[in-house]
C-alpha cells in the first residue's frame, strides 16, 4: 500500500491552537512537510473535534538542524531529546515534540534520523498500529499505511512491525493504553510480548512506574489493562497480583470469581468514583491504585473450611507488606506508598465493626489512616463492594462519612493538642518515657475526653493525680532500654 492510498478524509479532525498552527507554518516555510502523529490522532479519532492535549509533530524533507532553526523563530526550542531526534518548543503557554523520523542503518545499529525517510518507514517504527496514525493538517487526512483504523475501531492493540521489540517497556504502555481505553491485546502481539518477558528486570524503575502512574491516574478499564498484562505473561512482573489468578472466594460473598477478576472489578468502580469525585494526580492514584492492590493479602490469608466456606481472615493486615513491596517494586513514590497502605489495612474496618460507629471510633480511624484520608478510605471501600458482579452492593461506609463530617475529621483528624512542653512544665525531662503519654493523651483526645489545650493539661493534671502517669513515664523508659 502506498501513502496515498492510505488517505482517508477527516476534515476538522482536531481543533489546533496558534502555537500548532504557529509551528506547522514555520515547518512549510522552510520546505519541510508536517504531520501530527501519535497519541494526539489517535485521541482526536476516539473523540472528534476535540482540541488534542499533547500534540506530536513529526516533520520529513528537514534535518533536525533545519527543524531546529525553523522552530527558534517560533518559540523557547529545547533540545534535550536530540539524542533521540525530537525537539521541544514552547509558545503560547503550549509545549510541543517535534521529530525528524528515525530508522535502522543496514549495518543493523541503533536508529538513527532520516529525513528522507518515507511515511511508511515512519508508521513501521512506533508501538501500535493505533498510535501510527498520522494527520496532515495540510489536507485534513488521516494517513494509515499499517491498519491503524480498523484496530482503533475494534479496540486492538497489534504492534506495527518487529521493532517493537527495542523497547520491552512497550508492552506496559499497551496495559497502559488498555487501561484508558479499553483495549485488548492482538494475540500476535501477545506472542511477541511474551518473547519479551526476560527484558523486564533491565528497565529503569522510573520508566515502568511512569506507564503504571498513567495507569492510576488515567486508566477507567483496570479489568482490560490486567488482562494484557496476563495474556502478554507480565502479569509475572507483579507477583503479589499473579498470585490472585485463580484463588477462589465465598461464592457467596463474591459470585464474580477469583480475587484477580474483583480486583479488577474494584479497580474499574474506583475509577469510576475517583472521577464522580473530581480527583486527579495522585489523589486519583491513591484510590484507584489502593482498590486494584486491596486483596493482596488474600494469597496468603485465603483458607478453605470443612463446611465448604472460603475465609481470609487477617487478610486486610496481612495485605499491607505485599502492597508496599508490589508499589516499591515498580517504583512508585514512598510519599504514596505511605497513603496506600493504611487504606488497604483499615479496608475491613466498615464491615467489621457494623453499625453507626461512634465519633471517637472515627477519630481513630482517622488517626490509623493518615496520611490518607477517610474520604479516599470510604471511595477504596465503596469500590470493594461495588467490584462484585452481580453481587455488588452499597458502600458501607456512608454512616461513617456522616459521622467524620459532622465530628469534622472528614479529611484529617485533629492535630494532639496535649503538648511536650505541657510535660516539660511539670517537671518531666524530654526523652523517650513521652512516647506512653502523648500515645494516651491522642487516645484520650479520640474519645472526647476533651477538646481543647487547657482540657489536655487538666487531663495530664488528673493522670499525675491518679498515679497513671508515672506508670505511663516508666513504660517508656523501660521501652528505651
Amino acid at each position: 500500500m502506498s501513502d496515498e492510498d492510505a488517505r482517508q478524509a477527516a476534515p476538522g479532525l482536531a481543533q489546533l491552537g496558534s502555537a500548532v498552527t504557529a509551528v506547522l507554518d514555520a515547518i512549510r516555510s522552510a520546505g519541510g512537510r508536517p504531520f501530527l502523529v501519535g497519541g494526539c490522532v489517535r485521541d482526536a479519532l476516539l473523540t472528534p473535534g476535540r482540541r488534542p492535549a499533547d500534540v506530536d509533530v513529526e516533520v520529513f524533507g528537514l534535518d533536525l538542524d533545519q527543524v531546529a532553526a525553523a522552530l527558534a523563530r517560533v518559540g523557547r526550542v529545547d533540545e534535550v531529546g536530540r539524542a533521540f531526534a525530537v525537539l521541544k518548543v514552547r509558545r503560547d503557554g503550549e509545549d510541543l515534540d517535534v521529530s525528524v523520523p528515525r530508522v535502522v542503518p543496514s549495518s543493523g545499529r541503533a536508529p538513527v534520523a532520516d529525513p528522507g525517510a518515507s511515511l511508511s518507514e515512519a508508521a513501521h517504527r512506533r508501538d501500535f498500529t493505533v498510535n501510527a496514525l498520522m494527520y496532515d493538517p495540510a489536507t485534513e487526512e488521516v494517513v494509515d499505511v499499517v491498519g491503524g483504523l480498523s484496530d482503533l475501531r475494534d479496540g486492538v492493540l497489534r504492534h506495527t512491525s518487529p521493532a517493537f521489540a527495542e523497547d520491552p517497556l512497550r508492552v506496559l504502555r499497551g496495559a497502559q493504553f488498555a487501561a484508558r481505553f479499553g483495549f485488548r491485546l492482538a494475540p500476535e502481539t501477545a506472542e511477541l510480548c511474551r518473547d519479551l518477558l526476560p527484558a523486564y528486570d533491565g528497565l529503569p524503575r522510573e520508566r515502568v512506574w511512569g506507564e503504571w502512574r498513567k495507569i492510576a491516574e488515567k486508566g477507567r478499564h483496570l479489568t482490560a489493562a490486567l488482562a494484557v498484562l496476563t495474556e502478554s505473561g507480565w502479569l509475572a512482573t507483579v507477583p503479589q497480583l499473579a498470585r490472585l489468578s485463580g484463588l477462589p472466594q465465598d461464592p457467596r460473598w463474591h459470585p464474580e470469581g477469583d480475587v484477580l477478576t474483583h480486583s479488577g472489578l474494584a479497580g474499574d468502580a474506583a475509577a469510576a468514583l475517583a472521577d464522580d469525585a473530581g480527583l486527579t494526580g495522585d489523589d486519583r492514584s491513591v484510590v484507584v491504585l489502593g482498590a486494584l492492590l486491596h486483596d493482596l493479602g488474600k494469597a496468603r490469608y485465603t483458607q478453605h473450611r470443612a463446611d465448604g466456606r472460603i475465609t481470609s481472615h487477617g487478610h486486610a493486615e496481612g495485605g499491607v507488606a505485599p502492597v508496599e513491596e508490589l508499589l516499591t517494586s515498580i517504583g512508585a513514590p514512598a510519599a504514596l506508598i505511605a497513603r496506600i497502605t493504611p487504606i488497604v489495612r483499615e479496608h475491613m474496618t466498615a464491615i467489621t465493626t457494623g453499625g453507626r460507629p461512634s465519633a471517637a471510633a472515627v477519630h481513630r480511624l482517622a488517626r490509623r489512616l493518615e496520611p490518607a484520608s477517610i474520604s479516599e478510605w470510604s471511595l477504596v471501600c465503596g469500590a470493594d463492594h461495588a467490584g462484585r458482579g452481580v453481587g455488588s452492593g452499597p458502600n458501607p461506609t456512608t454512616s461513617w462519612l456522616e459521622v467524620a463530617a459532622s465530628a469534622e475529621v472528614h479529611q484529617r483528624p485533629g492535630r494532639p493538642l496535649l503538648r511536650g512542653s505541657d510535660l516539660i512544665a511539670r517537671g518531666i525531662a524530654p526523652g523517650r518515657q513521652f512516647g506512653p503519654v502523648m500515645r494516651a493523651a491522642i487516645a484520650a483526645q479520640d474519645d472526647g475526653e476533651f477538646a481543647d489545650h487547657a482540657g489536655a493539661v487538666a487531663w495530664l493534671a488528673g493522670l499525675d493525680a491518679d498515679g497513671r502517669l508515672a506508670r505511663l513515664l516508666a513504660e517508656g523508659q523501660q521501652s528505651a532500654r
